[in-house]
């Protein structure tokens, strides 16, 4: 047994997880006596050690993760035993000693993960356990007498087992608190004992074949559970009681067959973690928006699409995360994104288009965004400000018509290519120079008169000349020095001066180091000291501050006493002096501070900063060097020439020379980072004063050779050609705790086995084995008993586990760091073989493709619609071919409108006339032709396969959608009941109906404002003028009769009108006129088809009808109808331009579309800005709704689509004109056929 340091028998606790002791176990633990917690997880054991018989205060003992296959042996004697975890081994029922239960302090056992396939002899005699865990064995069943005795559990785990049932006995477990039965068979088992345990907080039955009438009933009555799990149950739906559970904080119901939610899950108010992954969901009750203590929320795989989503899930203000991979979303709700505790979203394996503006209100908080697998997602663009007036770029976007044209394929003019350079003019250069040297004199004259101002204000402030003439003065050398800048945070603890008491500090190496308080009045000749006393004064914390001076104290440590006194003072802002007191003149002040006398002890406790007695040596070391894509890592060596290899690179560290040895096959990168390493050592460590000597295979030198005990390089042996197997070993990381006549020295939890120097704290000691060497990290504000327990235990430790003879402890101060040691953690001062921080065109000589790179950073746009030409109307013979062909496929059409709650048949007469309030229901039965040889039979019944069923519904602007609602669940049923799954129902607006639709009222389409029977409520009322405009828009099938205003000045020479004007009879009787106006430039087409209209839509034996040419209207009805003659437009040439563009981030990225020539008053929508072109104006109408990105960038598109019309149409330039929503000007209005008002959008 090696010689100890006696520091063994203190230690309480102790971590050697991850250890490898297959062959030999550690001798000296069995030193550790008053050991308490002992972990030897991982470690391979195979056996029970019998050094534990010597720890008989051991108390937790974990041995997890081994080879166990008994557990007789030492564990018996161990009568202070209180928890054993045994999970993961080999243990058989008949390796568990009965004995092993009479252990009156054990109250936890885990013997979870083993190969139990009967409950343990004995363990019915247990009666002091708490914790229970035998998960993930082999037991086929419980015998009735186990749960007799066993009251007192707290927790119980059964899960991952055979088990069928449950002894009626474990009703008896009234204190149980947490009950697994995850993954056992119990289908018939009816858990009647359930409603008996009143204190269970966590009942887990994943996979237990549970069903609506296997739950009992009564399952409410637990009324304290906070956790239930039920996933992998196959349930139709959420059982009823589970809406009761109101103190429910954790529900998993997912991997069921669960189809939809309740709205009682509002009941759940306390639920904070939902998971419903892995059903049939296909939306979620808006109730769940109002569980606002909710943190978690899974819907993973489940049918989910945007409108299944609430809308109001922005409510869930507590949200944190949110998963909802695996559904069918195309987008999701704008107010998920303001959910402001948002930290980890998952939209990965859906159908996402884009995603809200909104993502953007998310911040930098995020911990995880997960979209991936969204083939068609573009994100929306970011908003990034920049410099007003840049006229190159726009949110990252090129608006230059050069740019555009080319990412449209168009055609560049030559006028656009190559930009108009016109010859130098000489006198014109002279003016702007002229204009500019007058203008720098008036920004010169500006400055002067503000140095001016600036001045007479210093002489107006009392010091300011002495201030002045202070700045004048030479300083002295001392205070040209740099002092270095020193965070006091760092040495002084928050507690320090705001707790009542005595604090010490030592000077060492210029800082001041706290010391323990069992070493107060204790002070060493050679050191000084810093003393503050902090004491309550009319409940008011005030300070005493001390610096005390060794007779033997060097003049840094003197000097800095002083100083760092004088700082403690102001990092504290007490206004007391700083006391000097010197070794044998204390004042009676200071000695008061200490209950006892105070001690002068001989010599130094630390090193002056000045100078070092030892020079410092260096142990000739031999490091392979390995890289694992993230940083390097240096791993020791014998120091002999067996132990290179061709494939790596090898670092030699000799002191004063550091030589890099490369394999043949060794990468380029390696090579480039072992250098940058070495330099780093010669910088830091060596002070410039060593050297790198490059050495390649078969070609090193003399020197090289002999350090690596080659004397002869003759007889040189040959390098090895297979490296060793090399994986990157997880270091274990110590920390050193002391307590009252204890030690501690758990392992550091490693997150995701990734060590960082994050983990290291400045107040504590670490010791970190990487295996063959064991580093020793001393914090700069820890104390010096914890550092001198640290030593001793590095040593024990160092011994106690075999390692290889070029193994070695090294002792390492926080702020001097070793490479080596910097490289055992992950992103700690990583050397990067290429600097990436030069300027573009220094990276751009090195030949990277700084274009390529610069091009996945520009945001997303499409602006091609505003560079393609406009569509050409259709042709009258075309219009009439489809007209016909789609008439003829037409072999019935029945008719329907809205009255009052139901619909009825439409009238004949009233066929082709439209009321913008009511709605319409059209059933057409289309024949379809099918290309046959065989002669047709046109007696025989037309196949049903030929017979295609189309439903129009159409809706007029002024009318609710109650009408739809009326429709699907009346009509609609009634129609699907006859024509079956086939028939095709189509939702129409108001002029935005479709040209086959259009078609079957061969022009006569006439709409009109109001509803139908406003005419025929009330006889006493007055008929209104009514005013109606013929316009075709782009093709002879978009004819409609549109009711306008009646105002004059909408009249227009290009068009035809009719107005219906009724008189007033004595009788009541109906009477009146209806005049035909037609425009003198009005088409052929036009005038023949209103004449048509008027004959069969208007014309009555009560009404005359008059057809007028303009220029013709009597003076007495026409125009006073019409309100007076007024001034109006007698062309129409903006139809020939006219082009409405809608701008829209809708797609996540900035897309401008083109609508179609038939648009109308609707298609101006609120949430977007609209383009409009009427070839003499370009409007910018934006909508209430739009966002400012919007705003700015289709303010752009507008500016390059007006240059790119100056060029294809230079004798009709277009003026940028803006527009808001209600406030349109008729220039604007006079585009949209039948302008009204705007839509109130509820």
């Amino acid at each position: 047994m090696a010689t100890t340091t006696g520091v063994l028998p203190f230690v309480r606790t102790i971590d050697f997880s991850r250890n490898d002791f297959s062959n030999e176990f550690p001798k000296n633990l069995s030193l550790m006596s008053g050991l308490q917690y002992l972990k030897l997880d991982r470690t391979d054991l195979k056996e029970i050690p019998e050094e534990l018989a010597n720890l008989g205060k051991l108390e937790q003992l974990s041995l997890k993760n081994n080879s166990l296959e008994k557990l007789y042996g030492e564990l018996t004697t161990l009568s202070n035993l209180r928890s054993l975890n045994i999970r993961k081994n080999n243990i058989k029922t008949s390796g568990v000693p009965h004995e092993l239960f009479n252990l009156y302090e054990l109250t936890t056992l885990d013997l979870s993960h083993n190969k139990l396939k009967d409950i343990p002899d004995g363990l019915e005699k247990a009666k002091q356990l708490l914790v229970l865990n035998l998960s993930n064995n082999q037991l086929l069943t419980i015998p009735p007498g186990l749960f007799i005795n066993l009251t007192d559990l707290l927790f119980l785990d059964l899960s991952n087992n055979y088990l069928e049932t449950l002894p009626p006995q474990t009703r008896r477990l009234t204190n149980l608190q947490t009950l697994i039965l995850n993954n056992n068979p119990l289908e018939l088992f009816q858990l009647r004992q359930l409603p008996s345990l009143q204190h269970l907080e966590v009942l887990q039955m994943r996979n237990t074949q549970r069903n609506l009438l296997n739950l009992p009933s009564s399952l409410d009555n637990l009324i304290n559970l906070v956790e239930l799990d039920i996933s992998q149950n196959n349930l139709p739906k959420l059982p009823d009681v589970i809406y009761n559970l109101i103190n429910l904080k954790r529900l998993n119901v997912s991997e069921n067959e669960i189809k939809e939610l309740s709205p009682n899950i509002e009941q759940l108010q306390k639920l904070e973690t939902l998971n419903l992954s892995r059903n049939e969901l296909t939306a979620l009750p808006n109730t769940l928006c109002k569980l606002i203590k909710l943190r978690k929320l899974f819907v993973n795989e489940n049918s989910l699409n945007f409108d299944g989503i609430p809308s109001g899930i922005g409510k869930l203000s507590s949200l944190e995360v949110f998963s909802a991979a695996c559904n069918q979303l195309e987008m999701v709700p704008e107010s998920l994104f303001r959910c402001g505790n948002l930290k980890k979203l998952n939209l990965s394996f859906n159908q996402l288009i884009t995603l809200p503006d909104t993502i953007y209100l998310l911040g930098n908080d995020m911990d995880m965004l997960d979209l991936r697998n969204n083939p068609d997602l573009v994100m929306p663009a970011k908003p990034i400000e920049m410099q007003k007036g840049d006229g190159v770029e726009f949110y990252n976007i090129d608006f230059s018509l050069q740019n555009q044209l080319r990412l449209a394929g168009a055609q560049i003019p030559p006028s656009v290519a190559s930009p108009n350079q016109n010859p130098k003019d000489a006198i014109a250069r002279k003016m702007r120079l002229r204009r500019a040297r007058a203008n720098g004199d008036q920004d010169s004259a500006k400055i002067l008169k503000g140095m001016k101002d600036i001045a007479e204000e210093k002489c107006n402030n009392e010091n300011g000349d002495d201030a002045m003439v202070q700045s004048l003065q030479p300083k002295r050398w001392e205070e040209t020095l740099e002092k270095p800048p020193l965070d006091y945070s760092e040495f002084f603890d928050e507690d320090d001066g705001h707790v009542e008491g005595l604090t010490i500090w030592e000077i060492e190496n210029f800082l001041p180091n706290k010391i323990d308080e069992v070493t107060h009045g204790k002070f060493y000749e050679g050191d000084c000291y810093i003393v503050l006393k902090t004491f309550l004064q009319e409940t008011q914390l005030s300070w005493e501050i001390y610096f005390w001076i060794g007779s033997m104290a060097s003049l840094d440590k003197k000097a800095c006493a002083a100083i760092h006194a004088v700082n403690l003072r102001n990092y504290l802002g007490a206004r007391c002096r700083t006391v000097r007191e010197e070794q044998g003149d204390e004042s009676d002040e200071f000695l008061a501070l200490f209950d006892n006398d105070i001690v002068y002890i001989e010599g130094e406790h630390t090193g002056t900063g000045f100078y070092t007695i030892e020079n410092a040596t260096h142990v000739t070391r031999l490091y392979i060097v390995h890289n694992d894509d993230t940083s390097l890592d240096l791993q020791p060596v014998k120091v002999d020439f067996s132990s290179l290899d061709i494939e790596n690179v090898f670092l030699l560290d000799a002191g004063t020379k550091i030589f890099l040895w490369y394999g043949k096959k060794s990468k380029n990168t390696v090579k480039s980072k072992s250098r940058l390493m070495a330099e780093k050592i010669i910088k830091n460590e060596r002070k410039n004063k060593a050297e790198i000597v490059m050495e390649v295979q078969n070609n090193e030198s003399a020197e090289f050779l002999k350090i690596l005990n080659v004397n002869d390089p003759t007889e040189r042996p040959e390098v090895k050609t297979t490296p060793e197997n090399w994986s990157r070993k997880s270091p274990r990381l110590y920390i050193i705790q002391l307590g009252l006549g204890y030690l501690e020295m758990p392992q550091v939890t490693i997150p995701q086995q990734k060590l960082v120097h994050t983990l290291l704290n400045s107040k504590n000691v670490y010791l970190l084995d990487c295996g063959p060497d064991l580093f020793v990290w001393f914090g700069k504000k820890s104390t010096r008993l914890v550092r001198a327990a640290a030593a001793k235990l590095s040593l024990e430790l160092f011994n106690m586990i075999k390692r290889p003879s070029y193994s070695m402890i090294t002792r390492v101060q926080e702020g001097t760091e070793t490479q080596i040691f910097k490289s055992k953690f992950s992103g700690w001062d990583e050397v990067i073989a290429v600097d990436f921080t030069r300027t573009a065109q220094s990276v751009q000589r090195t030949g990277a493709d700084l274009a390529r790179w610069a091009k996945t950073q520009e945001t997303k746009a499409d602006l091609s619609s505003l560079f393609m030409p406009r569509q050409n109307p259709m042709t009258p013979l075309e219009a009439q071919q489809l007209s016909e062909d789609w008439n003829y496929d037409l072999d019935a059409m029945e008719n329907f409108v809205l009255e009052g709650k139901k619909f009825i048949r439409l009238p004949e007469e009233e066929l082709g006339i439209f009321y913008s309030g009511e709605c319409y229901v059209f059933l057409c039965r289309y024949c379809i032709p099918i290309d046959d040889d065989e002669e047709e039979d046109h007696n025989a019944p037309i196949p049903e396969d030929e017979i295609q069923c189309v439903v129009y519904f159409w809706q007029g602007r002024d009318a609710g959608n109650m009408g739809w609602l009326t429709f699907t669940f009346t009509l609609q049923k009634k129609f699907k009941a006859m024509f079956g799954e086939s028939l095709e129902v189509v939702r129409i607006h108001q002029q935005q109906e479709n040209l086959k639709f259009m078609s079957h009222f061969k022009g006569k389409f006439i709409i009109k404002t109001g509803k139908r029977i406003d005419r025929k409520k009330d006889k006493n009322t007055k008929l209104p003028v009514e005013f109606y405009h013929l316009r075709q828009n782009g093709s002879a099938l978009c004819s409609r009769l549109i009711q306008i205003k009646t105002d004059a000045t909408l009249l227009n020479s290009a068009f035809c009108y009719i107005l219906f004007v009724p008189f007033e009879t004595e009788d009541d009787s109906e009477s009146g006129i209806i005049y035909v106006w037609i425009g003198s430039k009005a088409t052929e087409e036009d005038t023949k088809l209103i004449q048509e209209i008027a004959e069969t839509k208007f014309n009555s034996p009560w009404y005359s009808m008059q057809v007028i040419s303009e220029g013709e209207e009597p003076q007495n009805f026409f125009w006073v109808a019409l309100g007076g003659k007024k001034p109006y437009d007698t062309d129409a040439e903006f139809m020939n331009y006219t082009r409405l563009f809608r701008c829209s981030n809708e797609k996540g990225y900035f897309t401008v579309a083109e609508k179609c020539s038939d648009f109308c008053q609707d298609d101006l929508a609120d949430d977007d800005i609209m383009l409009l072109d009427n070839g003499e104006q370009v409007f910018l109408w934006l909508g209430s709704r739009c966002s400012e990105v919007e705003i700015k960038l289709a303010y752009k598109s507008a500016q390059v689509y007006i240059q790119h019309m100056r060029i294809k149409q230079p004798d009709r330039p277009r003026k940028l004109f803006l527009t808001l929503k209600n406030k349109e000007s008729k220039r604007f209005t006079k585009c949209f056929h039948g302008w009204s008002h705007h839509i109130q959008h509820m």
